[in-house]
């Protein structure tokens, strides 16, 4: 058996982490860490989690977590580097947050407000690299893997074929996706106040400022082997999970929109946790709650000569949690879908 210390376990997404731990039979819930609620029952803080729920979190340093085959950080961005320095080599890390997923030192610097951390093998098995290889094979067998952004993994996976496959062009890519509010983080904010958010949706992080903007474009860079860069919009909407991303971008010269279909047919149709939908049929993101699953959709405007891709995840699911225990899995050579739920919770 394989144990795991959860870093940052009070806060959604290492709350999300332990639940799918609680089901995975390869793995050991060891140590739970958190700064801000050491010394507090887990119940008090995740009373969803009734098996864990008279585990005392700790403090989060190197003797808490010594002992531990695997490490998973939940912690904000620019946290995790100086903790990760302290521990073993062989020990396999799983970082959810931003400090180790991009290659360029002046993008992060943009962006961020802490100094680079340099860069960790990216944890997104399915993403379709230039040439069609998928991201999978740099995962097997690593002890430091960079989980990614929820934003990242909606968009990287709506568009990634497309790019790939040369059906899409590289220029002129336009996202506009909502999120609900678990993706903010669970401290106190007034603006994510039940009363504000119910019945309104609003957008933040607008004219290209989010911090995952260069994540998702370095991701569709190298899938269409040139440089992208993309027009984000977040929204805000009035629900606890989930991500609803709408990615579009123009149709290559010459390409047959009948035959555009194929590229995401063709990438997606061994992958566990894609599910291209039959035609006519559009992601929700209340068909992937609770799952590790991705739900994508696409048309062709040929009036605009544009390609219209839809995506839906968990953003907690495979846009956190879900995808840091999937690259678990390849690092310690198990099964890559062994403890993830592939359905949602309905209705």
């Amino acid at each position: 058996m394989t144990t795991a210390a959860v870093v940052g376990a009070s806060g959604y997404a290492g709350g999300e982490i332990l639940r799918l731990l609680l089901a995975h039979p390869q793995i050991q819930i060891g140590a739970l860490a958190a700064d801000s609620s050491a010394g507090k029952r887990l119940g008090d803080v995740h009373s969803h989690l009734t098996p864990l729920a008279d585990r005392v979190i700790a403090a989060t340093s190197p003797e808490t977590l010594a002992g531990h085959d695997l490490v998973f950080l939940a912690l904000p961005h620019g946290a995790s580097a100086a903790l990760v320095a302290q521990l073993p080599p062989e020990v396999v890390v799983l970082d959810c947050g931003a400090d180790f997923r991009l290659s360029e030192a002046d993008a992060w610097t943009h962006f961020y407000d802490t100094p680079y951390a340099g860069r960790w093998p990216y944890g997104l098995p399915e993403l379709v690299g230039a040439g069609g290889r998928k991201q999978r094979g740099s995962l097997v067998g690593q002890t430091r893997i960079a989980v990614p952004g929820c934003y990242p993994t909606a968009v990287s996976l709506a568009l990634a074929p497309g790019l790939a496959a040369g059906v899409l062009l590289p220029q002129d890519i336009v996202i506009v996706a909502a999120s609900g509010t678990s993706g903010a983080g669970k401290s106190l904010k007034p603006h994510l106040l039940g009363a504000e958010v119910m019945g309104s949706m609003s957008p933040y992080g607008v004219g290209g400022v989010h911090r995952h903007t260069p994540e998702i474009e370095q991701n569709l860079s190298a899938a269409a082997g040139a440089e992208v860069t993309v027009s984000f919009t977040p929204t805000l909407a009035p629900m606890s999970r989930g991500i609803l991303a709408t990615c579009t971008a123009k149709l290559a010269e010459g390409v047959d929109p009948a035959t555009v279909r194929a590229a995401w047919e063709t990438a997606y149709a061994d992958e566990p946790f894609v599910h291209l939908l039959p035609p006519g049929s559009w992601p929700r993101t209340a068909d992937v709650v609770g799952s590790n699953s991705v739900h994508l959709q696409l048309a062709v405007d040929e009036r605009a000569g544009r390609v219209v891709v839809t995506s839906a995840i968990d953003n907690l699911t495979k846009g956190t949690a879900g995808g840091a225990i999937q690259c678990a899995n390849l690092a310690l050579g198990l099964p890559e879908t062994t403890g993830l739920p592939v359905v949602g919770v309905a209705p």
